[in-house]
């Protein structure tokens, strides 16, 4: 018998327990360890922070599912990983020994890397749900009392598409809330274009989410670093493109939403050869770690160099495809090494987003991830608001139902279809 340890319940270690689950032998053990029991879908955080959703509507209480599908679920949370032991520390003190490691934890918000950033600080974020909610009664405080927005990633940040989302969803907001002429509205950001995404854009993104903040009267800033943040101020230095400084920036809000950069947690942090200096796992093309090949990492934790040199340090993105491919090629390896077999599958690292403005959005598709590509597309239109509404509830549901399908492939197969579409001069049908 074999016991699998499943480090995290986010995006990447819920879908890591059910692909896992369907491969494991009658008497393997598979136990996910979480702070927590619920499961909340992160992508509709902006509409939780603008109250076109409720936490109840994108939240699942994963011990019933789990214990229908027979995954143990530890929700005391880990405290440190012992790989020299074959051990999880959780933090009630109790050691959890382990044949093989899953870490998918997602990162740590280093929000304490810019004074006065994040929800303890002046500025607000959409990353967790808790966050979101305060968001959100931070947008009814705007709407009450109108004034500027500040929105945007602080230096070093590796997610994006939220940012962008959030301010065009709130600008939406605002605008049906006949209030948008009287928030003027700033986006501010590390990228060294629009649209540049830690992927060094996809077809048009520099094009297309320029002409959407232009057309939407949202000034930006990039190549900027957000160096401190106090009440309804916020200094930014912004640099040329070679990293020269440029131009210093005081800008005043009445609410402001940045994206924090990303770390390791604090459970792998530190521990030689298991992760980088910034606390991300090292893995190689399956997955696995080298220094400790019982231990795999999946998700936003894995250590993936950037996109080229910036003026400004920008990260890469985890879309949700590279997510739910590095899960099934984790759990393709770790059933190859319980047959006696070496393992051989390798994750896609293709790139899939749907970014809503809150009434169209854009689409894009990145094959691989990182250029130079053989799929670079992106499309713009009312119908990827519509495809976001229906990932949702999808996406929810598999949760709530505990299966393993692969969402992200699928789509990315329809969007490419689309594209064939549009180019053979066909619409296809919303």
């Amino acid at each position: 018998m074999s016991h699998v340890v499943i480090l995290g319940a986010g995006l990447g270690g819920v879908i890591m327990a059910y692909e896992m689950l369907d491969r494991l032998g009658p008497d393997d053990r598979l136990t996910v360890v979480n702070k927590g029991a619920r499961y909340c879908f992160v992508p509709s955080n902006p509409w939780v922070a603008v109250g076109w959703r409720e936490a109840k509507d994108i939240c699942v209480d994963l011990a019933g599912v789990f214990e229908t599908r027979g995954i143990e679920l530890r929700p005391e949370g880990a405290r440190r990983v012992h790989p020299e032991r074959n051990a999880v520390e959780l933090n009630d003190g109790e050691f959890l020994p382990y044949d093989y490691l899953v870490i998918a934890t997602g990162p740590e918000l280093a929000f304490d890397e810019v004074p006065g950033l994040g929800p303890a600080g002046h500025t607000q974020s959409i990353c967790e749900i808790d966050h979101a909610l305060a968001a959100g009664r931070a947008v009814k405080a705007l709407m009450a009392s109108p004034g500027p927005v500040v929105v945007g990633a602080a230096a070093g940040a590796s997610c994006y598409g939220p940012a962008y989302e959030f301010a065009f969803v709130l600008d939406a907001a605002l605008r049906k809330a006949k209030l948008r002429d009287r928030v003027p509205m700033t986006f501010v950001t590390p990228e060294p274009y629009i649209g540049h995404l830690g992927l060094d854009g996809v077809g048009d993104t520099r094009g297309m989410l320029e002409s959407a903040l232009r057309n939407r009267h949202i000034k930006w800033l990039t190549n900027s670093v957000i160096t401190g943040v106090e009440a309804g101020r916020m200094a930014v230095q912004e640099f040329t493109e070679d990293g020269t400084p440029k131009a210093t920036h005081d800008l005043v809000f009445a609410l402001s939403m940045i994206l924090p950069a990303f770390r390791g947690v604090a459970a792998v942090r530190g521990i030689e050869g298991l992760v980088n200096p910034r606390g991300f796992v090292l893995v190689d093309s399956h997955q696995r770690n080298a220094a400790f090949p019982n231990v795999f990492a999946i998700g936003v934790c894995v250590a993936i160099p950037p996109v080229g040199q910036t003026a400004i340090a920008v990260g890469v993105p985890k879309t949700g495809f590279m997510i739910e491919s590095m899960a099934r090629a984790a759990a393709a390896n770790i059933e190859a090494l319980l047959a006696g077999k070496a393992p051989r599958a390798e994750p896609t690292l293709n790139a899939v987003c749907l970014a809503d403005f809150g009434d169209d959005g854009i689409a894009f598709v990145a094959e691989p991830q990182i250029p130079p590509r053989n799929v670079n597309w992106a499309a713009r239109g009312a119908w990827v608001h519509a495809a976001k509404v229906g990932f949702e509830s999808y996406f929810l549901h598999k949760v709530r139902a505990g299966e393993a399908e692969t969402f992200y492939e699928k789509l990315m197969l329809d969007l490419v279809g689309i594209h064939k579409l549009k180019e053979s001069g066909t619409t296809p049908a919303d």
